[in-house]
């Protein structure tokens, strides 16, 4: 899982206190190590922040012929396992700088609940945008839009 890495300062004072508390738990869960066959786990870590306040953590998993997954599935199962669903932000982080979630991730967090589109998303320190930028052109709405409802 490949992401193009959004540059970051270092310093982050542009940010919130709750989006410097997300940012630091990713940060935290961020360690590389390494598995079987030149596969590795680790190298991305994200943390997401529900509705109900509650921050869940994820790692990605690099496998070959692609069947790991990113840290923001990782963070989001963890969240669904406790039967929750709406996230107000997210970050995913590597050794270096803040990454932007991937298509799949994007599409993965609108699709569990359509009240994700809100969702606030951090590209860098002191940048975030609510994931329906990230969504232009939605085919679920685009879907909608069409049948009239």
């Amino acid at each position: 899982m490949r992401k193009v890495s959004v540059k970051t300062s270092s310093k982050n004072s542009g940010m919130s206190v709750e989006h410097k508390e997300l940012l630091a738990a990713a940060r935290k869960i961020q360690k590389e190590f390494p598995l079987s066959n030149g596969s590795s786990a680790g190298s991305v870590g994200a943390a997401l922040r529900t509705r109900g306040g509650k921050i869940y953590t994820g790692i990605c998993i690099d496998v070959a012929c692609g069947i790991g997954f990113c840290a923001e599935h990782s963070a989001v199962a963890e969240m669904l396992k406790a039967r929750e669903t709406e996230i107000v932000a997210v970050v995913a982080v590597n050794r270096k700088v803040i990454l932007p979630p991937c298509g799949r991730c994007r599409e993965l967090m609108f699709q569990i609940n359509c009240k994700n589109a809100s969702t606030q998303v951090l590209l860098s320190e002191g940048r975030v945008v609510k994931l329906r930028k990230l969504l232009p052109e939605h085919w679920i709405e685009s879907k909608k839009q069409s049948s009239g409802n």
